[in-house]
């Protein structure tokens, strides 16, 4: 049996059982206890495994993928190219999340007695996040990815500055002899098919790890509170479809030259991981793995768009912040401008630019954007509850616009040809 079938008996299995235990055993100490001390723990260990590859990872990706682009003027049309197309799909997302909720309405929906219930449930989580000093957002964001320490960026998982110091590295590599970089090289090279061993070995627990993921999450979600923000949840996941299904599948199609039924084919593993963890970052290692094995991606370009995609590249947080910040302001009464909303949208492809690639990384970069066009960023509270579910599809959506742009800029900067990706 593939791995990638045994992840969606996992997460199927995970799911079923954990609507099971909700549906007849809501809120029981026994269930409770299983998620706290054996489904819970086999996901945090398998979600630790991968995200704990991350740093050096994407440090030896990008600096081989800038290494072996050589000439550093081709360096900079590549990355041109892709942080051109990361914006062109961001914008494209955050536009269609704006147009959907501005269509539907769902905050015109939410009764005030269920939006005070949510407040006084989840208010004080929201005040933690606001209070925590997460939010940093501005021109302090831009200088910041420039990092003081690379040690301290890499401890402190600070990816723009690994990032920065990685495409540095790299750059300087092509630009001293050749013989004098070989070694070290080399050196980068086997840490990099080190790191591969080490998600191999993270990957045979992905089954178990997806399962109790999933088991915490459906376990305690309640359909209660879905059924209280049905339409703002339909309308987030509407979103996230029709880009994938449409915005995606075109943009693979024009830029890539690539059959969007083949894609969609070759990606599922990259889906399902991002699904069941919710975290580009951990999706980072399947991603990269997907795009040099299935999609026959070079591995310069697969090492250098997509450790950028993963921190970078956020269209599904860019609808998913959009559509959140004009729902809540209907919630609340607050009626936004055609200038308003164009704020929106900026600040949805900046911060998303900025989120961290883990579960609920945007939630307090939303707070900064509420506060900008008027609504209160304890507003959040509202939807914290069912964030998780969001989550993981908005994450599947970024990875999939990850791997578009590696297969754009393959088509563009290398011999990659997009008829050798068979189905």
């Amino acid at each position: 049996m593939k791995l990638h079938t045994k992840i969606v008996i996992g997460l199927v299995a995970g799911a079923v059982a954990g609507i099971l235990a909700y549906t007849f055993a809501a809120g029981a100490p026994w269930v409770r206890w299983i998620g706290d001390n054996v489904a819970g723990p086999v996901g945090q260990i398998f979600l630790r495994m991968l995200l704990m590859t991350v740093v050096p990872l994407v440090f030896a990706s990008i600096t081989l993928g800038v290494a072996q682009l050589g000439d550093i003027r081709k360096v900079g049309r590549v990355g041109g190219r892709t942080m051109g197309y990361f914006l062109l799909s961001t914008v494209l997302s955050a536009l269609l999340g704006l147009a959907l909720v501005n269509l539907v309405r769902p905050g015109d929906g939410l009764s005030p007695a269920v939006r005070d219930q949510l407040m006084a449930t989840y208010g004080a989580q929201a005040e933690g996040m606001q209070a925590g000093g997460t939010v940093k957002f501005g021109v302090d964001m831009f200088v910041n990815i420039v990092p003081r320490n690379p040690v301290q960026a890499a401890a402190n998982m600070d990816m723009l500055g690994v990032i920065f110091f990685a495409l540095v590295f790299g750059a300087a590599l092509t630009m001293i002899p050749e013989e004098r970089a070989r070694p070290l090289i080399k050196v980068v090279e086997a840490l990099g098919d080190a790191i591969v061993k080490v998600i191999d070995f993270a990957m045979k627990l992905a089954p178990y790890g997806v399962f109790g993921l999933i088991f915490v999450v459906t376990s305690r979600f309640g359909w209660d509170l879905l059924g209280q923000l049905l339409k703002y949840v339909l309308v987030v996941l509407a979103g996230l479809f029709i880009y994938a299904s449409v915005g995606l599948s075109a943009l693979v199609r024009t830029f890539a030259g690539l059959s969007p039924r083949v894609f969609w084919k070759k990606v599922r593993p990259s889906i399902i991981t991002a699904f069941s963890t919710s975290s580009s970052s951990a999706t980072l290692p399947t991603n990269i793995a997907v795009a040099e094995k299935e999609l026959k991606i070079p591995p310069k370009i697969a090492g250098f768009v997509l450790p950028l995609g993963a921190t970078m590249n956020m269209n599904g947080t860019a609808l998913y912040e959009g559509v959140t910040v004009l729902f809540l302001a209907q919630v609340f009464g607050v009626d936004l401008s055609f200038g308003q909303q164009a704020v929106v949208v900026l600040l949805s492809v900046v911060t998303a630019i900025g989120a961290a690639g883990v579960p609920g990384g945007s939630l307090p970069l939303i707070m900064v954007v509420l506060a900008t066009v008027g609504v209160r960023p304890e507003a959040i509270a509202i939807i914290l509850g069912i964030d998780r579910i969001l989550d993981m599809a908005r994450t599947t959506l970024n990875v999939s616009g990850d791997l578009t742009a590696a297969a754009y800029v393959a088509r563009t900067e290398s011999d990659w040809d997009p008829q050798s990706v068979t189905a």
